[in-house]
């Protein structure tokens, strides 16, 4: 039996992916008011960007319902109890991610900010290096196998 104290029962993020999407939101908002930009489009723009935030939103929505219905932790510091790979787990090993990249890209559009837009590059960068890769050891660490295919079947991203 694996020593708790040496190999937890979860993936060991840099940071909770919540706070990380927070974080390069008010850095965006900073860099906006230090250096104000402007992204083209008018009403339209901001529209689009409405729109992607509550597409988001619903994204994360409905990969929550996803892991709560199938009895496992949404949480990053949590054990994960089985894989889901139903709902948008079907189409994407990380949907809840996409998501949180999508409702910046929107709030970036909505809130007429070149620099919160930007920032989706470094979430996804911080993302993929200090939360899904950690990820993907622990699950491949936890469920061997099955997980393996499922990273075989189906995209990280889309």
């Amino acid at each position: 039996m694996p020593d708790s104290s040496r190999d937890p029962d979860h993936p060991g993020v840099v940071a909770k992916p919540p706070t990380l999407t927070l974080a390069a939101f008010g850095i965006g908002c900073a860099l906006e008011l230090a250096w104000p930009t402007h992204v083209p489009g008018g009403w339209p723009r901001a529209l689009a960007g409405v729109a992607l935030v509550a597409a988001g939103v619903a994204g994360i929505a409905a990969a929550m319902r996803a892991f709560r219905a199938a009895g496992t932790n949404v949480e990053t510091d949590r054990p994960s109890e089985t894989i889901v790979t139903t709902g948008l787990y079907a189409r994407s090993r990380n949907p809840i991610y996409v998501s949180m990249g999508v409702i910046l890209a929107g709030l970036g559009l909505a809130l007429d900010s070149s620099w919160v837009l930007a920032m989706v590059v470094p979430l996804v960068l911080v993302l993929r290096i200090g939360v899904i890769a950690r990820e993907e050891r622990y699950l491949s660490r936890k469920f061997g196998e099955p997980y393996r295919a499922y990273t075989a079947a189906v995209r990280r991203w889309l």
